[in-house]
């Protein structure tokens, strides 16, 4: 049996972090899991060690984020940041800075959630942002990373999002249309990215891994 590992989590009260967090608590691979975040979380466990941080200044709580495998759902909205400053701001720069810091802590597994059309040159600013994010942290050198591209996430959030609700509601009755090159397409439950995430990290894997959102369904069950 391989020995236990430390699991670090930013993003655990997002939709997909909430998730994972738990499955995070409850494996055996895990022996530490520590979140790291702006607030502390309503929730308590012996193996949870809660590290509140200003993403602003990441790098003042870097001797807290020692980890073997650090798990990133951090992601907002533009509508949500205010300005697409803002938004590059949670979307890249703190995603990337993360990266850049667990690695120097020697983690050897990052995995991420990006976003279906992550595209480094896209004119879509959302997708150049994520997929700009890609890019840098691939170039960090990670022993294995692994990228989560899903389509729209199903599940409740904390807080509302119009836009993704209304495309919620007419994409899920959908879905069942979405065959063979389509499937990449349907919406996805959050709790199957997150179990995905958990099950990939256990492969201990080397190498670079994109996974689309067909793949992150069939690697979530």
């Amino acid at each position: 049996m391989h020995r236990t590992r430390t699991a670090l989590i930013a993003g655990a009260s997002g939709l997909v972090g909430s998730h994972l967090l738990l499955m995070l608590l409850q494996s055996d691979r895990y022996s530490q899991v520590i979140s790291v975040g702006r607030r502390e979380l309503a929730i308590i466990h012996p193996k949870l060690d809660q590290q509140i941080v200003d993403f602003d200044n990441l790098k003042k709580s870097a001797s807290e984020l020692a980890a073997d495998d650090v798990f990133c759902c951090l992601g907002t909205t533009i509508k949500k940041a205010g300005t697409k400053e803002a938004f590059y701001k949670v979307d890249h720069t703190y995603v990337t800075q993360l990266a850049e810091i667990t690695l120097r802590r020697n983690a050897t597994q990052f995995l991420v959630v990006s976003a279906m059309g992550a595209d480094a040159s896209s004119r879509i600013f959302y997708n150049r942002v994520k997929g700009e994010m890609e890019r840098d942290i691939q170039a960090l050198g990670f022993t294995s990373l692994h990228i989560f591209r899903p389509a729209l996430l199903l599940g409740e959030r904390e807080e509302h999002r119009t836009g993704e609700e209304i495309s919620a509601r007419i994409m899920k009755p959908l879905s069942v249309l979405m065959i063979g090159p389509m499937r990449k397409y349907r919406p996805i439950k959050a709790e199957t990215v997150a179990s995905a995430m958990l099950h990939a990290a256990a492969q201990d894997q080397k190498g670079d891994k994109v996974y689309l959102s067909d793949e992150i369904e069939r690697l979530g069950h």
